[in-house]
Order: C-alpha cells, then structure tokens, then sequence
C-alpha cells in the first residue's frame, strides 16, 4: 500500500557534447541570472529592507520598475526566478543570524531568564524582531499581546527593554553577512521557458535563450518529459548540462519492515547493527585510496607551485573516485534496508568537526570521510520506504558499557567493561547503546 509522497530530485543529462555557440547562449542566461541575484542582495539583504521580503510582492514590483531587466536585456521567464531565487537566499541569511543570536543569548552569563525569554519572544513573534532593528513601534498580535504583557509587567524579574533591544541591533551588525556570489554556473527554468521534444530523431528538451524565438535543443540521454520548475546546471568545462528535476514520490510501505535497529557510522565500515551486522566494509579502503591520491596529488601540486602546474587532470580523477564512492554508499544503504527490514532505526548524532591543524594525516582522512552524504542519503532513502530515523545523542556512546551503562575502555577495535566483563566490538556496543537510547528517549515522550 502506498500512502503520502514525499519530494525528491532526479538528474537529467546531455546526450552529446554541446556546440559552443549554444553554452554560450546559455551561459549569457547564467550571467544574467547572477547579475539579477547581486542586485537584489545588495539591495535588499540589510535591515532596512527586512520588513519588505515578507512574502516578497513588494520587491517583485520594485524590481519590475526599476528597469534593470530592460537594461541587460533579460527575459522575464528567468528575471524573476532570478528575483525570487535571491529573496530565498536573503530570507535564509536571516533565519541563520537568528539562530546565531539565540545561540548567543543563551550563552551571555549577563543575562536572566527573564532576558531570554523577553529576546526569544521578540525574535519569534512575527513584526517584532523587524521593527525593533527598523527603531519602530513593536506591535504584537492580539493573541500574543497577554503573554508578552506577562514578561515586560513582571516584577520580580524586570528586564529592561531598551537595552536589550539595542543588544538585539549590535549582535544582527556583528552575524549578518552579506550575500553576494561569483558564479554563474546555473540557472532556474519555468514551465514555460522549455519544451521536450524531437529533433533530427533525438529525444531532448528546447531552452530558451536571450534571442527572441530562439532556443537551444539538447538531446538528452533519456526521453523523459517533466511540467517542473527545473534547474540547469552548466559545466562548460565538459560542454555539457546537469537538469536538476524536482519530483514527487510516493512512499513505499513494507509490511515486512518491523524491527528496530540500532546502527553506529565510520570511516572504515560505514554502518555496523547491534546485531553485528556490517555492510560497507570497503568503504575503509576506498577512503585510503582517496586519502593517498589527495595527500600525493597536494604534495606535487606544492612543489610544483611555482611552475604553475594543472589540476584538471586531478580534479577530473577526483571526481571520478567520488562518483564510484557515493555509488557504493547507495548501493550499501540498499543492502541494509533490505537485509535488516527496520521500521524504525537509531542513529548516534554525528559530532561537528574539529578545527584542523592537530595531524595532517587524520585531516586528509577525516576530510574524505563523506558522512554528512552518508547521513543524508540514509535519511532520504528512510523517507523513501517509510522508515523512521531517530538521532540519539552520540556524547559517551562508544566508552559507555551497553550492559550495565558503566564506563569502559578499548582494547583495539574491542570494547571491554571493567564491572561487569561485557566484551565486544567497539562499534557493535555504540550500536547496542544506541538501539537502548533511542527506546529510552521514545518511553520518556
């Protein structure tokens, strides 16, 4: 039985190198588009422009008059989707300086509760945290109008506004960064700016370009045909595209799925189950192999500096290694899945990585170790097939003893607890502990 959908993106490809005129074409596009983005950041990304990207009508219409799309001469199937594509980065440049700020708050030892609390509610409360930075009057919704009278009208825990108020506008001058970009490696593409078809026999789609009633066909090497707002990546370098399609699936159900299944991530084996279970057990030499071709290639690179020597060649094979990596993640993923039929799976929270410099051995190492991909392809496959993914947290997991929850030491890759005798592997105990923390933290909800 299949039930909710879920979004997911597939890739489309060219069949055949493109001419040169026809990237071109498509790069002046690409150009535009990143001229468009750089204006609209630099015109709207500050604090006074805050209260007009919310939902954003208001800079369509500015940007309509302003004459610029006349100016590069830019089709307006693609100005706006520049426009909007902009007003998306800046509206997730604000959401991260919030979160900075609050991460900062909760920090500042200066601060009571009673600050916390009044900074959080600002910040939260639709208008306010934009008229604060803007030195307007704060208008609080009805609905919110008692509770935010209960934190200023409090007298046992005073909190003096102004002043936190003028805390909230130093730290937005320190967090926010402005946006602005280089490149112009892509672009996005309304319904109505392509269509797929036919041509000399091949099956591609027809973009349009600057010129009026000209497009440019690209056969591609599927014959697949979408109505979406797509995303045309270029890569001139190759005189090809990627065409990013986003789709909507519909999730798998499994009736056999019914077990829980604790697992524990590492460079070496990627995933190892509290059953004892490994799959990806090449993952480790793949990521040696890399590590040595990086090390090596950095090495001649460095001495070679002065000669100024290529990295085409590197990149090129770097890239190939990579491909055959996450090819192997997909395909071990599959595999567990598969064999283990989970219908929920715990997995230890993966710790942020450390400031480099401690041994550059461990750097190219780590640098290589592609878990944030592995994280995100095992979520979205878990979303694929209806498969819960609980993060536990992952502080102690490999020294705590999974049998008695005592501390314990390693011996190699075995794991050996002093009180009560509990021998196993390292990574099969982080498994176990996981599985019982993720059971322990549902219970407790």
């Amino acid at each position: 039985m299949q039930t909710n959908k879920i979004c997911k993106t597939i890739h489309q490809y060219n069949k055949k190198p493109l001419p040169p005129e026809d990237m071109y074409k498509l790069q002046e596009i690409a150009e535009d588009y990143r001229t468009v983005k750089n204006y609209v950041y630099q015109r709207y990304s500050g604090i006074r422009s805050l209260l007009k990207i919310y939902p954003g009508y208001t800079v369509q219409n500015e940007m309509t008059e302003c004459g610029l799309r006349t100016q590069i001469g830019m089709p307006s199937v693609y100005f706006y989707l520049a426009v909007f594509d902009a007003l998306g980065d800046i509206k997730t440049q604000w959401a991260k300086t919030k979160t900075r700020i609050l991460e900062a708050t909760a920090k500042n030892p200066r601060f009571t509760e009673a600050d916390k609390h009044y900074l959080r509610f600002v910040m939260k409360v639709g208008g306010c945290f934009e008229n604060i930075l803007n030195g307007r009057t704060v208008v609080i919704p009805q609905n919110m109008q008692q509770q935010y009278k209960n934190i200023i009208m409090d007298t046992t825990n005073k909190v003096d506004i102004e002043n936190l108020n003028k805390y909230l506008c130093r730290q937005v001058r320190r967090k926010l960064n402005s946006l602005h970009t280089e490149k112009a490696d892509g672009f996005s593409i309304a319904e109505r700016a392509y269509r797929y078809g036919n041509k000399d026999g091949a099956c591609g789609i027809f973009i349009s370009t600057k010129e009026n009633r000209r497009r440019v066909f690209v056969p591609l090497t599927d014959d697949n045909k979408y109505k979406k707002q797509l995303y045309i990546k270029l890569l001139p370098e190759k005189s090809s595209i990627e065409i990013a399609v986003p789709i909507e699936v519909s999730v798998r159900i499994h009736s056999d799925f019914i077990y829980e299944v604790g697992i524990s991530m590492g460079i070496w084996q990627m995933f190892t189950t509290d059953r004892g279970h490994i799959y990806g057990e090449q993952l480790g030499k793949m990521h040696e192999e890399l590590t040595e071709f990086t090390k090596t290639a950095n090495a001649v690179y460095q001495r070679e500096k002065n000669n100024n020597p290529g990295r085409v060649k590197y990149k090129r094979q770097r890239q190939k290694r990579n491909a055959s990596m996450e090819s192997y993640i997909n395909q071990e993923i599959n595999h567990m899945l598969e064999m283990e039929k989970p219908k929920v799976i715990y997995l230890p929270k993966l710790p942020k990585n450390s400031a480099g410099g401690l041994n550059r051995q461990i750097n190219y190492s780590v640098s290589v170790w592609r878990r944030g991909y592995i994280r995100n392809r095992l979520a979205q496959k878990c979303r694929e097939n209806g498969i819960e993914l609980i993060e536990v947290l992952g502080k102690g997991i490999s020294t705590e003893c999974s049998e008695c929850g005592a501390i314990g030491k390693f011996q190699k890759d075995v794991f050996c607890c002093i009180c009560c005798g509990y021998e196993d592997d390292k990574k099969i105990n982080a498994a176990r502990n996981a599985i019982k923390r993720g059971k322990k933290m549902r219970d407790s909800e």
